[in-house]
């Protein structure tokens, strides 16, 4: 479980986009960034999230931010998840866990009984100052992007 909070430095990281090419947290200095960290594409909560995002894209990049999301499947399945879905914003493919074990979203997870590690459905949202400002453990998988919007702090 994630232990981030409101204030802390968000982790760094560098990793592989569904393109093939890298990213890191310095490409994003100076602009408001939503990590999305997910367990799966193409499963139903992770589409419904995905989806909920790209439906709000334009309204949350009409708010400044940047958009990303991370889960442990391969840059080639990212770019079929891209395309069924035409999702507008890029995937990072963590297939070492590097990224969510910074971030806390690699851990103990129970289902139907079974106890296993995997990705713990999070949003980190990071300001231009590269600060964490909100993290979502209780993602809303189909109204995600309300959930982050409505959550904005007033100016």
């Amino acid at each position: 479980m994630t232990t981030l909070k409101a204030g802390d430095t968000a982790p760094d990281f560098t990793g592989t986009l569904q393109d093939g090419s890298t990213v890191s947290l310095a490409d994003y200095a100076g602009r408001k960034l939503i990590i999305f960290f997910y367990p799966k594409d193409d499963t139903p909560g992770c589409t419904a999230a995905a989806c909920s995002l790209r439906d709000g894209y334009a309204e949350l990049r009409a708010r400044g931010y940047e958009l990303l999301g991370v889960s442990p499947d391969s840059p080639a399945k990212h770019q079929k998840f891209i395309t069924k879905y035409q999702l507008p914003m890029p995937l990072l493919a963590d297939e070492e866990h590097r990224m969510m074990d910074a971030y806390g979203t690699w851990g103990p997870k129970k289902f139907m009984g079974r106890s296993f590690d995997g990705v713990l459905r999070t949003t980190v949202v990071i300001d231009a100052a590269g600060k964490i400002d909100r993290v979502y453990t209780k993602v809303n998988t189909s109204e995600h992007a309300d959930q982050i919007l409505a959550d904005e702090p007033k100016a």
